[in-house]
């Protein structure tokens, strides 16, 4: 490039710059500031974002930039790079979505996904095509028209459940089965829309369409078959390596890819990326990826709200309300009409089809990408086409809101004494009674003498070959760092009745025991320990129980010299237990809180054991 050239640019390169960072500013200021005041009073985070993004758009950011050019903003909001961006974000909720499910998961939900979900679907578009047909829409048009409203928004729907906590309930389980079919089915309603274009211009594009399929299901084979050799040995490698940021790289390499694959195929990115998630779904490294993959999640997940906020053009609103707002409002009301009966046919309780038929009413962010191909290829008219992205933006800041009141409605019913509904699968994530930090030869003692008992277990470890080794032996482990909050939160920490932390590293079990107590003050936490010293300070931190292992070894030793010298089992086992009495109160180790008993003779003691071992 000559330097005439340069000198000519460098303004324009550096006003783009410019509005880059600006808009990143207020993003990011957004993110700090703007979104916890919205929580703080108890608002939709959802509608924070979406509410950013009607500012940054063109009635108000883009009216600012003409007087001040330096908040032009809205000019890097139209840029294809921060669309292409703030559509990561949807793809890494698939992602994160398909995590949480194995293929036995999808398959005890299969009644809802293909049953209540693609009768959802199909339903919907027939109701909202016979719609635009009734206001003088051709067929085709009306068509198109019907498919892409069918849909529900995944990126809007599931946030806003997690932040009211509905998602482990009837209703939200039943809403994320609908919402998976309905992502399911965005290619092939992509797929029909260009065989109508082809149908309607006479050009064989019907065809192609057609014929696009076989390149889809090649796609889907290859991931799976692909993902099924491939990912497991990928992430054996990375966590070998001990480095979280390799890790994250092997994350975010196994997202794009997978979702790159599926664009090559005409198949949508996210679909990829679901795919992606349910193969890892049933790895060890699932709860370590979930952590890994969230901050980038939320983000972006931020990012795109903003984006369909921007889009929201208050000024053509302003110009024809009765329309905008009514077509909104009849989309939401034909939607719940339809849903409400099909969630009641497929066994959800009056409240339960209720929340379900509110939130999935109102159209979702694939309309945008139908209704936008669907203009591209001459099927709808663009100025009508705007007018009902218009209409689906302003649905989907009604989401919230319908949420909100749905679940108000729902308490009013249940103080009738409704009875809960079973029909929905529970696709929560696995939750052990007992947690076992560590699967040594401590570890794999403990969880023999639990399994002996019939008390559910789950094992973790930081190491890959440990957690292989356990998985062979068909325990349900987990490779990750049990002293991370997040990963403790992932494991299901709330849900769990003890803790036991079995590594031989000091430092690591004083971080293990400090993080569980911090996040539960009622959870069993006990506790291996190094020697005396080190189990004072366990109990100091809030172990329930610290065992050191000198101490135990030393009087492991002592009972099995006794026992095989003829002394009786049950003198033995007295004397044992007085002695590691001795120990505690030799070496100061005191559990807070512990109860007074009284004290006992040696013989006392050994008589009461006799009789606990004769009545077992």
């Amino acid at each position: 490039m000559s330097a005439i050239a340069k000198e000519t640019l460098a303004p324009v390169l550096n006003a783009e710059a410019q509005g880059y960072y600006i808009f990143i500013i207020v993003f990011l200021l957004a993110s700090a500031v703007v979104v916890p005041i919205f929580q703080r009073y108890k608002v939709s985070s959802v509608l924070g974002f979406l509410l950013i993004g009607v500012l940054l758009g063109p009635d108000v950011m883009g009216r600012l930039a003409t007087a001040w050019p330096v908040l032009d903003a809205f000019s890097v909001m139209r840029s294809h790079t921060v669309h292409q961006l703030a559509e990561l974000g949807v793809v890494f909720l698939l992602f994160t979505i398909g995590l949480e499910l194995t293929f036995e998961r999808l398959k005890s939900m299969r009644r809802l996904v293909f049953g209540l979900g693609a009768l959802q679907v199909v339903l919907c578009a027939l109701a909202l095509t016979g719609l635009f047909l009734l206001i003088g829409r051709s067929f085709i048009s009306s068509v198109a028209l019907g498919m892409a409203l069918a849909l529900s928004s995944t990126a809007v729907v599931i946030p806003v459940l997690a932040d009211r906590k509905a998602l482990k309930t009837a209703s939200g389980r039943s809403v994320f089965a609908v919402l998976l079919a309905q992502d399911i089915a965005v290619a092939p309603i992509l797929i029909t829309v260009v065989m109508l274009a082809g149908g309607a211009a006479g050009d064989g594009r019907s065809l192609s369409g057609l014929l696009a399929l076989i390149p889809a299901l090649i796609g889907i084979g290859i991931l799976v078959i692909g993902g099924r050799w491939l990912l497991r040995p990928l992430f054996n490698t990375v966590a070998f390596s001990r480095s979280r940021e390799l890790f994250m790289a092997a994350c975010l390499l196994c997202v794009l890819v997978a979702g790159q694959i599926s664009v090559m195929a005409g198949l949508s990115m996210g679909l990829g990326a679901f795919v992606a998630g349910v193969l890892l779904a049933e790895t060890e490294y699932r709860r370590e990826i979930e952590n890994m993959v969230e901050p980038f999640k939320g983000l972006l997940l931020g990012l795109f709200f903003v984006t369909v906020g921007a889009r929201l053009e208050v000024a053509a609103v302003i110009s024809q309300p009765m329309l905008v707002f009514g077509l909104a409002a009849v989309l939401i009301a034909i939607k719940m009409a339809v849903i409400y009966p099909v969630a009641r046919l497929f066994g959800l309780i009056n409240r339960s089809a209720i929340e379900t038929a509110a939130v999935l009413g109102p159209a979702g962010e694939f309309a945008f990408v139908i209704i936008d191909q669907a203009i591209g290829h001459k099927v709808l008219n663009a100025e009508f086409g705007q007018t009902v992205i218009l209409a689906s933006i302003i649905s989907l800041f009604c989401i919230p809101f319908l949420a909100a009141g749905a679940g108000r409605l729902s308490k009013a019913l249940a103080k009738n004494g409704e009875a809960p509904t079973s029909v929905a699968p529970d696709v929560v994530s696995e939750a052990a009674k007992v947690i076992v930090v560590g699967f040594g030869r401590v570890g794999e003692l403990v969880t023999d003498m639990l399994k002996l008992h019939n008390i559910d277990y789950m094992v973790v470890d930081i190491n890959p070959q440990v957690t292989q080794r356990a998985r062979a032996q068909h325990i349900e482990a987990w490779y990750g760092d049990a002293s991370a909050a997040e990963f403790l939160h992932s494991l299901g920490i709330e849900r769990a009745r003890a803790v036991v932390v079995t590594a031989s590293n000091p430092a690591f079990t004083d971080e293990v025991v400090k993080a569980v107590r911090a996040m539960r003050a009622d959870v069993h936490i006990i506790a291996r320990a190094r020697d005396a010293a080190h189990a004072q300070r366990l109990y100091q931190m809030g172990a329930t129980d610290a065992v050191p292992e000198t101490i135990e070894a030393s009087l492991q030793l002592a009972e099995n010299t006794l026992i095989d010298l003829g002394v009786p089992m049950g003198l033995v086992l007295a004397s044992v237990h007085e002695r590691r009495d001795v120990f505690r109160k030799m070496f100061g180790i005191r559990k807070p809180e512990a109860p007074v008993r009284p004290k006992r003779s040696l013989e006392e003691v050994a008589a009461a054991a006799v009789e606990k071992a004769a009545g077992t």
